[in-house]
């Protein structure tokens, strides 16, 4: 595991370097990319003088609530449409098509509904991040060994006492790499929906520095949600890898 992380610390640090190397050679014009030197200083810069706090502090709550809602919604519907195997049949193909449709195309039904800013944003990132934490419920709750519910009816638990106890642990890594997958399509469903959605927000402040040709603040707030998603993503796998390591002891 250790030799894994080195390379890939080596890969995205020869990248990095690389692309270091083109912008200050002027094989990559400073009107196109700024060097990764100078967007991290030009970020340091905006988190000290606090440009963007709202912005950030705008897109942060919308993630974490889209986030939220996605993986509370999606396990109680997996948990649903599992014990329930005709409305499971009659799903499980629409689940599977699910991600070919483009959730954007509803971003006008909700601006209705909801209104130009968190709800409408959020709805769209909870569209996109449901499914897969439906998917991974059913397939946790599928693959929990039946020995372990034979065991429960052994020792007479209650349904409730067996979910709690036993079928829940059993499917938390799997429900977990939902919990992954939930947070990484919130993520993206947020961002991009502030693209069009709202007046605040990264996604919003990236896009109105890109429509002012400004390069240094733009590439400043790219490399924040870069930095951003990369620490979750670290956070979230560890914590991944520890659960797998416990279910196979």
């Amino acid at each position: 595991m250790k030799h894994e992380s080195m390379l890939r610390l080596g890969v995205v640090a020869g990248f990095i370097a690389l692309i270091e190397g083109l912008c200050r050679g002027g094989v990559i014009a400073t009107t196109v990319m700024s060097a990764p030197s100078q967007m991290a200083a030009q970020l340091a810069h905006l988190l000290a003088a606090g440009t963007y706090n709202h912005d950030i502090l705008f897109s942060f709550i919308n993630i974490a609530s889209a986030a939220l809602l996605a993986v509370l919604a999606g396990f109680a519907l997996g948990v649903v449409i599992h014990a329930l195997p005709p409305l499971r049949r009659a799903l499980e193909p629409l689940l599977s098509s699910y991600y070919a449709v483009p959730t954007f195309i509803f971003y006008p039904v909700f601006i209705v509904l909801f209104g130009v800013g968190h709800g409408s944003i959020i709805a769209i990132a909870v569209l996109l991040a449901i499914v897969a934490m439906i998917t991974a419920t059913l397939t946790g709750l599928d693959r929990i060994p039946p020995v372990l519910r034979k065991t429960a009816r052994v020792m007479r638990l209650s349904r409730l006492r067996c979910a709690l106890l036993i079928e829940l642990p059993a499917a938390l890594p799997h429900l977990f790499g939902g919990v992954k997958l939930a947070v990484a399509y919130a993520f993206i469903g947020v961002i991009a929906s502030e693209f069009i959605l709202s007046g605040a927000g990264l996604g919003y402040a990236i896009a109105y520095a890109y429509n002012l040709f400004d390069n240094a603040n733009m590439y400043a707030l790219m490399l924040l949600v870069l930095i951003s998603v990369t620490a979750i993503n670290a956070v979230l796998n560890h914590i991944d890898r520890r659960l797998r390591r416990r279910q196979q002891r």
